[in-house]
């Protein structure tokens, strides 16, 4: 009997040893390759026209006309530009958009810091001339990411209780804050070097969203879950608390190899819940596919060596199987 205590006893020191080594051998490889991100250089400018705007004078528009042609529409005169400088709606928008941001000297680090991220794993990438606006609050194209060119609407980032977005939804307004600018930006360039998926199924575009919050794992590490999904604290704690049962409902009802669309709007699409038809729907945040498929990424990558470039164009089906995917209790 006391050989075979001893035994279970090696038995677990060794396990224990085994963890800590993978565990330290993990932190030192996350820091290893923090450390040549930091080294990562990139030439990001941010030119400020909603500040320039702001501060112009009739005289000032063929000037900003020359320097930002892609935001003056040849079809409109100059006579628009020059009312539009003492409109009173502009004038506030381009106020408060200076109460919120000031120099900008936040937002420019974490972007900055994004883009390292982006040139570390995609060196191929270029990295893009910023340049700050205001919008009219067109919250749909508050970013714009072309090759070389990233517009940001910044009048869409004023916090959710800002009087400017009292007329929509609580859950549209509640993206509108600057802390979700950078997850933003992210975003936009996930869906560039992203392949929408042609498979029809609920699981193929579950895991497309889960491959492009998996991306901000990686390019935005610093930020919170809640932050790169779109969440509230309270709301990634739910999703968090009910994995689970979450993942059952989709496993019984048969739902993850449905081609039906109108699932999307139930469980992917932006709303104000989740639709399962059962009476926790007004607890649960929308976009619980999004959040599924972010597990089952995550799933598969701690399980396997696959590198971030091949996982990008891997079926669903494959990462599904390979993750061996098992929700939270």
């Amino acid at each position: 009997m006391k050989w075979l205590l001893k035994y279970f006893r090696i038995s677990i020191y060794r396990s224990f040893v085994l963890v800590v080594i993978l565990l330290l051998s993990s932190c030192g490889e996350t820091d290893r390759i923090a450390e040549e991100i930091d080294k990562v250089s990139v030439d990001l400018q941010i030119s400020r026209f909603d500040r320039e705007f702001a501060n112009a004078s009739a005289e000032d528009i063929p000037g900003l006309k020359a320097k930002y042609p892609y935001l003056f529409p040849e079809q409109f005169p100059d006579s628009i530009w020059v009312d539009k400088l003492t409109d009173t709606i502009q004038v506030e928008l381009s106020d408060e958009v200076a109460k919120a941001f000031g120099d900008f000297e936040q937002e420019a680090i974490g972007l900055e810091s994004l883009f390292k991220h982006i040139k570390y794993y995609f060196p191929e990438t270029t990295t893009p001339h910023v340049v700050t606006l205001t919008s009219d609050v067109r919250y749909e194209d508050r970013i714009i990411l072309a090759d070389s060119l990233l517009l940001i609407g910044l009048d869409n980032y004023l916090g959710q209780d800002h009087h400017f977005y009292e007329g929509l939804q609580r859950y549209i307004a509640s993206f509108l804050d600057k802390k979700f600018l950078t997850s933003d930006v992210a975003s936009a360039f996930a869906k560039k070097v992203l392949p929408y998926p042609r498979n029809r199924t609920l699981l193929s575009r579950m895991v497309y969203y889960g491959k492009e919050l998996y991306l901000k794992d990686k390019l935005i590490p610093s930020a919170s879950d809640a932050q790169k999904i779109g969440y509230s604290a309270e709301e990634m704690e739910w999703a968090k608390a009910n994995e689970e049962q979450i993942w059952t409902y989709f496993v019984e009802r048969e739902l993850l190899y449905n081609t039906d669309t109108g699932l999307d709007r139930k469980f992917l699409d932006p709303a104000p819940f989740s639709k399962f038809g059962l009476e926790l729907d007004n607890e649960s945040p929308g976009r619980l596919g999004r959040y599924m498929g972010w597990q089952i990424v995550r799933a598969f990558m701690e399980k396997t060596d696959t590198d971030l470039k091949q996982l990008l164009n891997m079926p669903a089906d494959e990462i599904l199987k390979q993750s061996n995917y098992k929700p939270k209790r």
